[in-house]
């Protein structure tokens, strides 16, 4: 009953009607029928007698009817409006850190990503997305999504254009209000760069219970001669297509809670011709989400293998990390009732033995805690520590704290 209350106001929020008049007209009917309804609800409660049920399944069914006519008005698209969805989120960072020397620390603001997204709903099966990314206050200014994308099936999908690679927990969902810490983990920026989109395509299939499984099609790498990953992406920016890569990722989100995942990318030419010595390249990734009640549980492990006699003379031939985060989201209502299940604490340890460079080898603990007054809104605090795996980088360990806010809807 509620769902279908809920339903017609929404259409007759978001859909142009023909006159302004029957607009209203509808919408006091539905007001009408809303409080009868209500009333009814009631007194079934009360009294239980077969003339009410009788009444109150009467209502249901006009209420339906009414759901039917806004439709058959505005068009089973909902009207320009009910094409049309706007999205967005953002962070605001404070670091400050002591590092073991001086010209290592950081003490700083940054307005680090704003994104404005949108959508259009061409039919019920084909859409357009995008995501435009103001980073640094708009210092740089990107395209990280815009794809065209049809649903073949139910469960079935295919999408071309400028997409997030299917590979890692924050790559496909990174909005500041879905994890914990200020900044990003590590592992998921320099051996999974995040954020990593690529021009292609990418078919997805769903399941059996709980089963998806994507494998795409896209523009490669083009690393340099330091070998860093993150430095290869080309955010389809006149990419080189000499060498396309391939990606391909199987999840599972069968068991509540529970999400379950592995991606496999294959690149024939992390160099795209330009680089001696490197010739291909694999990456393998694999994380764990478990959230049972108030404890959650996070863990990811990456590993590219490079093959080629300069990658391998560099000793970049391999780049691995992995880390840990588990979290507690909960506070004792009888304590303080205002933070029931908007206080998250939790812990995160994260090692990358294998980089391009020393400088990205390192161990870091952090922990700290996410307080959402809102479920769009989050503020952020957290304590983290580092230190390098190479005695020649130690001046660039550092212990120090984050404080950041941020929104996404």
């Amino acid at each position: 009953m509620r769902p279908i209350i809920a339903a017609t106001l929404a259409v007759c929020l978001t859909s142009g009607l023909p006159t302004a008049r029957a607009e209203a007209d509808l919408e006091a009917r539905i007001r009408q029928l809303e409080a009868q309804v209500q009333a009814l609800t009631r007194a079934l409660e009360e009294a239980r007698d077969p003339q009410t049920t009788r009444r109150l399944k009467q209502m249901e069914d006009q209420l339906e009817a009414l759901t039917e006519e806004v439709e058959s008005n505005t068009g089973a698209d909902g009207g320009y409006w009910g094409r049309l969805h706007f999205s967005s989120y953002g962070e605001l960072h404070y670091n400050n850190l002591d590092a073991e020397e001086v010209g290592f620390d950081k003490d700083e603001i940054d307005l680090h990503r704003l994104i404005l997204g949108f959508s259009w709903d061409f039919t019920d099966r084909l859409r357009f997305v995008s995501e435009i990314e103001f980073e640094h206050a708009g210092e740089e200014v990107e395209v990280e999504q815009a794809y065209i994308q049809y649903d073949i099936t139910e469960n079935q999908d295919v999408l071309g254009g400028v997409y997030l690679v299917p590979a890692g927990i924050l790559n496909p969902t990174h909005e500041p209000t879905t994890f914990y810490g200020v900044e990003r983990n590590d592992v998921e920026s320099i051996i999974i760069p995040t954020t990593w989109w690529v021009a292609g395509a990418n078919y997805q299939l769903r399941f059996g219970e709980g089963f998806s499984w994507d494998i795409g099609l896209h523009e490669g790498l083009a690393m340099g001669e330091d070998f860093r990953v993150r430095s290869g992406r080309q955010k389809s920016i006149e990419a080189l297509a000499r060498n396309l890569a391939g990606t391909t990722r199987l999840k599972y989100t069968g068991f509540p809670g529970l999400e379950l995942a592995a991606s496999i990318q294959y690149q024939s030419d992390p160099g795209q011709g330009e680089i001696d010595g490197l010739d291909d390249g694999w990456l393998v990734a694999a994380h764990a989400i478990y959230q049972y009640k108030s404890f959650g549980l996070r863990a990811l492990y990456g590993r590219w293998n490079f093959s080629g006699r300069a990658v391998e003379a560099a000793g970049a031939d391999v780049q691995q990390g992995w880390y840990v985060e588990p979290s507690l989201r909960w506070w004792s209502a009888d304590v303080l009732p205002a933070l029931k299940d908007r206080l998250g604490i939790y812990f995160r340890y994260e090692d990358i033995p294998d980089a391009a460079r020393s400088r990205d080898e390192f161990r870091q603990w952090e922990t700290g805690f996410n307080f959402w007054p809102h479920p769009d809104v989050v503020v952020k605090a957290d304590v983290r520590g580092r230190t390098h795996h190479n005695r020649t980088d130690r001046g660039r360990d550092f212990i120090g704290f984050d404080l950041g806010i941020g929104y996404a809807f």
